[in-house]
């Protein structure tokens, strides 16, 4: 656990040295903050104590906002060359996968620290579903985990930091929006296979306030599986040479 932690300390370092995570809180903030109370179907709009509005545009932000974090995070080491010293000092392919997934993690939990006042604020105003909330928090972090494993390992598989955030994107479109629009085109086992691998299907229904344990062995397998083959991508990385 040690190399893992340490490798999360070195990566969230690198994030606040080079300004990717204040960029990264201050337009995620920003923007959901804007969708939240100001624009379109906003708290006020909706005229009633609810996080809705919230959870509904950071489960888009964040749908570009972590491969765009995750993008350089083997890429750019792969590229530069810095992998090969990182992999000499007494760590494994796993120690690093999971070290990046960590730090990206807490980046992204860090984040959505930061909108408890939003939090704060609805329940000043009005009676608000309590468990609805929780439950909305814990998707973002669980669709979040999704997603960093899929951007780790798209980034895992090429040098390039655009190529890894294009294939990260177009990876997540899949279970974002492809999988859902193609169950409503299917009747039967197909479209129920189609259905349980939409992504929104999960998070719609835990943010609900309902935490079935089909939707957290959802995203945990899906999470499970994207830093497997992160894993033997840097593996097969190191057979090859």
């Amino acid at each position: 656990m040690k190399p893992i932690w340490s490798i999360a300390k070195r990566e969230l370092k690198t994030f606040f040295d080079s300004l990717v995570a204040y960029i990264l809180l201050v337009v995620f903030l920003g923007v959901s903050g804007f969708f939240t109370w100001l624009f379109g179907s906003d708290v006020f709009f909706i005229g009633q104590a609810t996080l809705q509005p919230f959870f509904s545009i950071a489960y888009f932000t964040l749908f570009f906002f972590i491969p765009a974090l995750t993008m350089r995070m083997l890429a750019e080491e792969k590229r530069s060359g810095t992998i090969e010293l990182l992999l000499t000092k007494p760590v494994t392919d796993w120690d690093v996968v999971l070290g990046k997934f960590l730090a990206a993690l807490i980046l992204i939990c860090i984040a959505l620290l930061l909108t408890l006042p939003y939090y704060i604020t609805v329940w000043a105003i009005g009676p608000i579903d309590q468990g609805a909330v929780w439950c909305g928090y814990l998707g973002l972090i669980l669709m979040s985990m999704t997603y960093i494993a899929i951007g780790l390992f798209a980034s895992s598989i090429t040098n390039n930091q655009i190529v890894a955030f294009l294939l990260a994107l177009f990876i997540g479109i899949f279970f974002l929006i492809i999988f859902n629009v193609l169950s409503n085109n299917f009747t039967g086992f197909l479209g129920e296979v189609l259905s349980y691998l939409s992504l929104s299907t999960h998070f719609d229904s835990i943010s609900r306030g309902v935490v079935d344990s089909r939707d957290l062995l959802y995203f945990l397998t899906i999470t499970l599986f994207g830093l497997i083959l992160a894993e033997s991508s840097l593996a097969k990385r190191n057979i090859v040479e």
